[in-house]
């Protein structure tokens, strides 16, 4: 089924995926509390979407593999930015699997593949990368936007990391760690120390844990917090820290969110 959405309930919590849109998830209500912004004319500005083949920013929009240059679309002038499949149908294969191929954007045949599991206080997501005929270089991860406010109370974030990405004037990091500094945040980080958090009040809490060893805080948009968990920093391709995808063997990672409620 193509164009279609899952819609998956337990006791305390519904998902909605929407397949046409990405294959993101388009809504995750607790206790009949939406925690996800709704849907903009924004393909990167709602929901929580998959990135794939690569994630955050690609320095215009340039992929230089084995002797050869290739031209991304610059979806980001001049850079190219979060992947291809949240701009693609997913095809639904089952009640909680969903699949796309990568586009004519990317110049490598392989497709993505996603797995939810919802259970009370729970919610496990699982995304691949699998290569057609040839290896390829690949990045993937999650961009969730969690809304800034619920019921009057302000989102405040919780994380660990122990060295932040540099981030040159063209907005792309230089590759250089430095020591994590202040907020707000465009910003990527790695040495990650445990989980992150994300409380409402003490009346809604949300953890995020994965096993990715990058994350991306955006937290300057007034309305919204996004806390992206990636296999590499942006810009992973001329950095040097993006992962080969070979034929049989998928890049893969798992996202759990848990939570609670008052």
């Amino acid at each position: 089924m193509t164009g279609a959405r899952l819609r998956l309930v337990t006791d305390d919590a519904v998902l909605e995926v929407d397949a046409a849109a990405g294959g993101r998830m388009s809504s995750l209500s607790i206790g009949g509390t939406e925690l996800l912004v709704a849907a903009t004319a924004d393909p990167i500005g709602w929901g929580c979407f998959p990135m794939a083949p690569w994630a955050g920013r690609v320095g215009g929009a340039r992929l230089d593999w084995r002797g050869t240059t290739f031209e991304l679309e610059p979806t980001l002038p001049p850079h190219a930015i979060h992947g291809t499949v949240h701009r693609r149908p997913w095809d639904i294969l089952d009640g909680a699997t969903l699949r796309t191929d990568l586009g004519p954007e990317w110049p490598f045949g392989g497709e993505a593949v996603q797995r939810f599991t919802l259970a009370p206080g729970s919610l496990v997501a699982n995304l691949e990368i699998h290569a057609d005929d040839e290896p390829f270089p690949a990045t993937l991860g999650w961009h969730p936007w969690f809304r800034r406010e619920i019921d009057g109370n302000t989102a405040e974030l919780s994380f660990s990391a122990d060295a932040m990405y540099e981030r040159g004037p063209d907005h792309l990091p230089t590759g250089r760690l430095i020591e994590p500094s202040a907020g707000p945040w465009d910003d990527a980080f790695t040495a990650l120390a445990g989980p992150e958090t994300i409380a409402w009040s003490d009346q809604l809490w949300l953890r995020i844990d994965t096993d990715l060893d990058h994350l991306v805080v955006y937290d300057e948009p007034a309305h919204a917090l996004c806390v992206e968990p990636q296999s590499g920093p942006p810009d992973a391709f001329a950095l040097g820290k993006a992962s080969v995808v070979i034929p049989g063997r998928p890049l893969s990672a798992e996202m759990r969110w848990s939570w609670a409620t008052g």
